[in-house]
């Protein structure tokens, strides 16, 4: 897996407000865009898992109300 530029989801907005995501040395790393010095650190087997479980819903308590 080659290293690779942060990239967001097409679904966020054109403000920086967004997850990224990229690989480094094999690993997935995650951060919050307008926190930039924090990055999430993680094997892609556990990314997968994490997203599965987002989307089965798992975490939409965490959501806040929709406008």
């Amino acid at each position: 897996m080659p290293d690779s530029k942060w990239q967001k989801s097409s679904y966020s907005a054109s403000n920086n407000e967004c997850v990224e995501v990229r690989t480094v040395d094999g690993l997935i790393e995650i951060r919050e865009s307008d926190d930039a010095d924090t990055i999430l650190r993680t094997t892609p087997a556990n990314f997968a898992k994490l997203l599965q479980a987002i989307k089965a819903g798992e975490y939409d308590h965490h959501a806040g109300p929709t406008p």
